[in-house]
């Protein structure tokens, strides 16, 4: 049996997602790896100098972040992160070097940003022999230091541009894989067979009317209440995810159009199915999703939005996958817009072939041969 680590955090949840969907799809394949699931944020606990300092690990202080929309000036606090990792490289890699040991991985694959060279020397000087992969979860990197570093490894980009960044950094052409995009559940692959008038029904939904999904990660954004504000007379299906105190508020707003408050689901793809666009924040996961499903997309582009994210936006415009705004201020005339051109907007999403879930099974194969 071959031991193959998925090295994730559970900073905005999709990392994680990333690695149990394709452990999913190689447990179904029937392959004789055995998959195991690492957290990186519990490998190198005793470095962590955030809670030291706050009470609060990384991924914590992460998606507190998010989930009150501090992210101005991310792309600062990025760069202070940095600083720190660099301060703490050589005990990380005495750390994980032990790790290693302890483990004996036959391949190590990341889906994890910032970390890639310490886990990367760490692995060469405990186990030389064994290869070393990054699965890019974002469409494009954000150098420096993000996602790519200059070091032997394979890469797996779901971009053009993620491709062409690894080239202009060094590496070479067969150690890169170009994936069709990002990585996605099963679920979302399956055949819609619902009923969704019937289903917009149950949700108290007018069957007939437009709907949009609101979705803005695991959790949440206090920015939905401005949506929710802006769109009271729009037909909208609003996902909280963790934030009960989100949802709370959502459902005590006025509204002249029916609409459907949701805290966290495991049924996304459901909700999606019944929805004709979808708003929220440019994730690389949430953009590729609503696609998959079918959906246009409305994302905000701006000072605020975190600095790996913004080509995602770009990336919309690129596709004509739908709409990009410089804040959600602006959200009435945008939705109005796309549903002017609803159809011209579908046919193009209906273009994007996503299957990298998929496809990633078989690079990893080879890298291993």
């Amino acid at each position: 049996m071959t031991n193959i680590d998925f090295l994730y955090f559970d900073a905005g949840g999709g990392h994680r997602a990333a690695a149990t969907a394709l452990k999913a799809v190689i447990d179904q394949q029937k392959r004789p790896w055995e998959i195991r699931l690492v957290n990186l944020q519990d490998v190198l606990e005793p470095l962590d100098v955030f809670r030291k300092v706050t009470g609060l690990p990384l991924q914590d202080i992460y998606n507190q972040m998010l989930a009150r929309g501090w992210t101005l000036g991310s792309a600062q606090g990025l760069q202070l992160m940095h600083v720190v990792i660099r301060l703490y490289h050589r005990q990380a890699v005495q750390l994980l070097e032990k790790h290693w040991a302890a483990t004996q991985p036959d391949l190590v694959v990341s889906l994890v940003p910032n970390f890639n060279r310490p886990l990367r020397e760490s692995l060469k000087n405990a186990l030389p022999a064994v290869p070393y992969v990054t699965i890019l979860t974002d469409m494009a990197d954000y150098p420096p230091h993000f996602w790519m570093e200059k070091q032997e490894q394979f890469l797996i980009c779901g971009s053009d541009k993620a491709v062409k960044q690894a080239l202009a950094l060094g590496h070479t052409e067969e150690r890169i894989f170009r994936a069709s995009g990002m990585i996605l559940r099963p679920g979302f692959y399956e055949p819609v067979t619902v009923d969704r008038l019937a289903e917009r029904k149950k949700l108290g939904l007018d069957p007939e009317r437009p709907t949009g999904l609101v979705l803005f990660g695991g959790q949440g954004s206090k920015v939905m209440l401005e949506i929710a504000e802006r769109l009271e007379d729009t037909q909208l299906i609003l996902i909280c995810g963790k934030n009960t105190g989100l949802a709370d508020r959502l459902k005590q707003l006025p509204a002249q159009a029916p609409r459907y408050v949701e805290g966290f689901t495991s049924e996304i793809p459901h909700y999606m199915s019944l929805a004709d666009f979808f708003i929220g924040k440019p994730g690389p996961g949430s953009i590729s999703e609503a696609v998959a499903m079918g959906l246009p997309v409305i994302v905000e582009r701006n000072l605020w939005t975190l600095p790996q994210e913004r080509y995602n936006a770009d990336w919309v415009r690129e596709r004509n996958a739908g709409l990009v705004v410089p804040n959600f201020r602006g959200i009435r005339g945008a939705v109005d817009g796309l549903l002017r051109d609803l159809p011209r907007y579908k046919a193009s999403v209906a273009r994007i072939h996503n299957r990298a879930v998929f496809e990633i099974p078989d690079m990893l194969a080879k890298i291993l041969e």
